[in-house]
């Protein structure tokens, strides 16, 4: 599988492991460890986000063994990345998550005044994305 160079970040560290997805021929091409970038969120967002890191791990390690595994990708939005890179949506974690084709988020915090209706509908107007999926039992 041919590895795509990876966009130069500023305020993001690329993982030293793992391959991107990637698309050939209209189909997603999964890696033995895939990189997928996550925003943990706010509020609850840490806490839904190790519990669910844990199950998604133990989902991939039960149906594959040792032969697969996620290597994890943080990306911010929200108030870490307010916090930590001045922005409520950087530029650098659209980037990634356009990289990489497949990312998740935990719930964010919509900033007072800061430009957006919701950062939830602001990630899905720049990624193009139009589901809204819900958690599943």
């Amino acid at each position: 599988m041919s590895i795509l160079s990876a966009p130069a970040y500023t305020g993001l560290r690329t993982p030293t492991e793992g391959e991107p997805i990637v698309m050939r021929d209209g189909r997603l091409e999964v890696p033995s460890h895939p990189i997928i970038p996550f925003i943990e969120g706010d509020g609850t967002g840490p806490d839904i986000w190790r519990a669910a890191q844990q199950v998604f791990d133990a989902a991939v390690a039960k149906a594959y063994g040792a032969g697969r595994r996620i290597v994890w990708f943080e990306v911010y939005a929200g108030e870490k990345a307010k916090n930590r890179l001045n922005s409520w949506l950087p530029d650098d974690t659209l980037a990634a998550i356009n990289h990489h084709l497949v990312a998740i988020k935990g719930p964010l915090t919509t900033p007072v005044g800061g430009g957006f209706r919701s950062l939830n509908v602001a990630l899905r107007q720049k990624l193009d994305l139009y589901a809204c999926v819900r958690p599943v039992r």
